[in-house]
């Protein structure tokens, strides 16, 4: 049995064939794992709207909507696990179910055993995802800011910042709490090539004062008197 990650993890099971259902449900419950079983699409749908799941094993061939009609559908607001399991072994079959969002694809018959390893696999790479994305979004008190994205929010508000206030700002969040020189934000945010006053980061300060600190009545860019500047965390 697996260790006790697998407790909390509950798992949608998409399957028509009902003793196959059964037979899986029971692999996974020994396993460890919360297990809710769909036997259409319609009502797999229905259960992955009012339910928090960590993965689904779904089945190509449903009555209701089929598997890939219903793989398209989560995918438009979720980005959980996906294992698809079928009888349709066709490659064709394979590239529309992987292109459509799948993460990995089982060919029935399967052993039990390679439907676990299949379902490690996707928990690893879903848990390094989120490491991957946690990274991209910085957070500074209620400022949240997407660098992907390139988006800035205060508490759910946006906030409008032209390429170099963006830059500089996360910049400063990045390396919160140390105090960075204007030659070291210069060199950051403009480049080394830059040429030209060094004043231009006390304009953009200001800037981003004005668009945050004031427009919020909160404190986040602070000045350390002959050095620079740096973002603060706490008061």
């Amino acid at each position: 049995m697996e260790a006790g990650a697998a407790a909390a993890r509950r798992i949608l099971l998409v399957e028509d064939e009902a003793k196959l259902a059964r037979f899986v449900e029971l692999e996974l419950k020994y396993e460890g794992y919360l297990v809710d079983i769909a036997y259409d699409g319609r009502t797999a749908m229905d259960m992955f709207g009012q339910n928090a799941y960590d993965l689904v094993l779904l089945d190509l061939m449903l009555p209701g909507f089929n598997g890939m009609e219903i793989l398209r559908r989560i995918r438009k607001t979720s980005d959980i696990p996906v294992i698809m399991l079928t009888a349709k072994g066709e490659v064709s079959d394979k590239v529309v179910g992987l292109d459509s969002g799948a993460d990995d694809y089982i060919t029935k018959p399967f052993a039990i055993e390679e439907v676990l390893a299949r379902m490690r696999v996707a928990f690893k790479k879903s848990a390094q995802k989120a490491v991957e994305e946690d990274k991209s979004i910085l957070r500074i008190k209620k400022l949240v800011i997407d660098l992907p994205q390139r988006m800035v929010k205060w508490d759910n508000t946006e906030i409008d910042l032209t390429k170099t206030e963006f830059d500089l700002l996360a910049y400063l969040t990045q390396n919160k709490n140390i105090v960075l020189t204007r030659e070291q934000i210069l060199n950051q945010v403009w480049g080394y090539d830059y040429i030209g006053e060094t004043n231009i980061v006390d304009v953009y300060i200001r800037y981003l004062r004005t668009k945050i600190d004031d427009r919020f009545d909160v404190k986040i860019i602070y000045t350390t008197r002959g050095v620079g500047y740096y973002a603060k965390e706490e008061e």
